[in-house]
């Protein structure tokens, strides 16, 4: 496959938004693109069945065609981990038809842009993790670091898993947006001690943005080394 996995140092970083923004930013290369969210919690039911406003904003922002059920395969109503609210639905979400449905999707465009569920090392059911979906995806992962208190921990500790994993981080974008970064906080001095200790490069770093513009947000990547 040719696309990235999109992963995150915790929930509620922006990955969707950034997934989002990268989808723009292959589009506007000329690239066609194509986005899946293979797990997805906090869904509500809708007279077409369960939807997820993560997945319907990536499809807003791919090119190619496909269906809600081909880009969300599997959709949980309960907000919380996805694994446990599979559990209370008495289901195992399982790694190998997302990875055969990733592979079909990618045949349709140039680039597939795959975003995960909470962190990296969010649990995928009882045996495996994101991290692991990942791997199998045999693409190169994209880091969002959502830079607030802790960031720094949280950043280096999920890069130094991708490594013992031998995963290819192809970069990482720095979220300065979120409604927790402490306006006391050094933002470029947390993001400079970040550049200097991560090999993989700095693609771009996200502020607050009122509307959550996705053409702006693409305009702060820089997709040039992809």
């Amino acid at each position: 496959m040719k696309g990235y996995f999109i992963t995150g140092t915790d929930t509620g970083v922006g990955k969707t938004l950034c997934a989002a923004g990268l989808l723009e930013a292959f589009k506007q290369q000329g690239k066609t693109t194509i986005a899946m969210k293979p797990v997805a919690s906090g869904c509500e039911e809708t007279s077409e069945g369960l939807r997820n406003e993560d997945a319907l904003l990536l499809m807003q922002h791919m090119t190619a065609e496909a269906s809600y059920e081909e880009v969300n395969p599997y959709t949980f109503v309960p907000p919380m981990a996805p694994h446990l609210a599979a559990v209370r639905e008495g289901l195992t979400i399982n790694s190998e038809p997302l990875v055969k449905q990733a592979r079909q999707l990618s045949d349709r465009a140039d680039c597939i842009v795959i975003e995960g569920a909470g962190g990296w090392l969010a649990p995928l059911n009882e045996t495996q993790s994101f991290a692991d979906l990942a791997k199998q995806f045999e693409i190169p992962v994209i880091l969002v670091v959502g830079i607030r208190l802790g960031c720094l921990n949280h950043a280096l500790l999920t890069v130094e898993n991708m490594q013992q994993r031998d995963v290819c981080i192809a970069g990482w974008i720095a979220n300065a947006g979120l409604p927790e970064t402490d306006d006391c906080m050094d933002i470029e001095e947390n993001i400079a001690s970040l550049v200097s200790r991560i090999a993989a490069p700095l693609l771009g770093t996200v502020p607050q943005i009122a509307d959550k513009n996705i053409v702006k947000i693409a305009s702060l990547l820089d997709v040039s080394s992809l």
